[in-house]
């Protein structure tokens, strides 16, 4: 992260980034303001908060089942492109409908669902996209970059959304969201660096082979197996605890929706603490240890808001903490598992092996919206949150006790 890295004279790299950093901070604008608007414009129930998340979730289960194969036989830059302009003409329709009283949850749904939907696909894209374009070695400084302004607009983007909420209403919010997308379609189109040539003789062979191949190529390498087991139980009960998490702080701690932005916001300041300290960790640690004992620390801090009184002070304290601790550790895991997946593996494979990723997390965190919600109706907030943080800890114990605990660098050599 310092002046010194290759990538600040990678022009081409700068435009991708400022095209991320635009659209992460709208994206957390919309991360924030659906569920609020749910929640206050909508009065949303437990249930409907599960049933939101479930579909955003779902988009990427469908999306991972069938982009893979079309993204490692494609050029990348075009999809990405093509679903930044989508996003911004799905979100646009949620505040004309807003000024025009037509806004429903069934209008909320199919939004989420559908920008959901562009985003993993934009996601995908971009995993197989990134190591092309600065090079392997390269990959994790880039990955820690990137993740490192996701975390500055996770500070920005929801005190933000808080804000217009309470003072000009969340449909506000989305439509500056929309306009963001634009922004970072713009800044994709100015990338002039040609992607690498699709091999001779390679075809598309449709979704299912795309689907058959992504998940053996995943599950044959031990490592990368790994992580998609350990991917799949973090989205398993971050699907519990993401269904839930708004309403706990708006309901059980009475926190309004300027004071739970501002909480998030915090929560960046982890996040970018722990972009800087994904690469000093792995060679602390190594990086299989390192991603092991970041996911735990991160599940335990997550709990810290759980404990807190049902006061302003006390409740916006243990937010600020939980937020700050559970996102430092966090992010370490994301940067050094998606870097490692994308050293390992030809990049050739990569959008397969991305969205077999994807459509493992969107299956199973579908499961666990649906289920967050239900039992958080039936045994409440607070009860159900603890769960999904044990829960948690699962996927950490599952990697300490695997071939990924041997790895100490990232092997930048192994693929082709």
């Amino acid at each position: 992260m310092t002046s010194k890295s290759p990538l600040w004279r990678q022009s081409d790299f700068l435009h991708l980034w400022g095209a991320q950093t635009v659209s992460d901070f709208g994206a957390w604008i919309t991360r924030t303001g659906l569920p609020m608007m749910a929640v206050m414009g909508l009065a949303a129930t437990p249930g409907q908060l599960g049933l939101l998340s479930a579909v955003s979730s779902g988009a990427a289960l469908l999306v991972g089942l069938t982009a893979g194969d079309f993204v490692d036989h494609s050029a990348r830059r075009p999809i990405l492109i093509a679903a930044d302009l989508s996003r911004a003409a799905i979100l646009i329709t949620l505040p004309v409908a807003a000024w025009l009283g037509l806004l429903s949850m069934l209008q909320v749904y199919a939004a989420a669902s559908l920008v959901a939907a562009a985003s993993v696909l934009f996601d995908i894209a971009d995993h197989a996209y990134l190591p092309g374009l600065v090079g392997k070695a390269l990959v994790t400084d880039a990955n820690a970059k990137l993740s490192a302004t996701e975390s500055l607009a996770e500070m920005s983007g929801p005190a933000l959304a808080g804000v217009l909420f309470q003072w000009l209403t969340a449909p506000v919010a989305v439509a500056a969201n929309a306009a963001t997308y634009l922004i970072s379609a713009l800044l994709l189109a100015r990338i002039h660096a040609p992607e690498p040539h699709v091999e001779a003789g390679a075809r598309r062979r449709g979704w299912i082979d795309g689907v058959i191949t992504g998940a053996r190529t995943s599950w044959r390498e031990p490592r990368v197996r790994t992580l998609l087991i350990m991917s799949a139980i973090g989205s398993l009960f971050g699907g519990f605890f993401g269904a839930l998490y708004i309403a706990f702080v708006l309901r059980n701690l009475g926190l309004g929706p300027v004071l739970l932005g501002v909480g998030i916001a915090v929560g960046g300041f982890g996040a970018l603490t722990g972009a800087l300290l994904a690469q000093p960790m792995a060679r602390w640690f190594g990086v299989g240890p390192a991603i092991c004992l970041a996911g735990a620390l991160s599940a335990l801090g997550t709990m810290i808001v759980l404990l807190a009184p049902a006061n302003p002070v006390g409740g916006m304290t243990a937010l600020v903490v939980s937020q700050f601790v559970g996102d430092i550790f966090g992010v370490v895991p994301l940067i050094l598992a998606t870097s490692l997946r994308q050293t390992l593996l030809p990049q050739k494979v990569l959008g397969r092996v991305g969205a077999t990723f994807r459509a493992f997390a969107g299956g199973v965190a579908v499961i666990g919206a649906l289920a967050g919600g239900a039992l958080g109706g039936v045994f409440g907030l607070r009860e159900t949150l603890l769960a999904a943080i044990a829960g948690l800890l699962i996927g950490p114990l599952i990697g300490a006790v695997s071939p990924l605990m041997r790895v100490r660098e990232m092997p930048v050599g192994e693929a082709d």
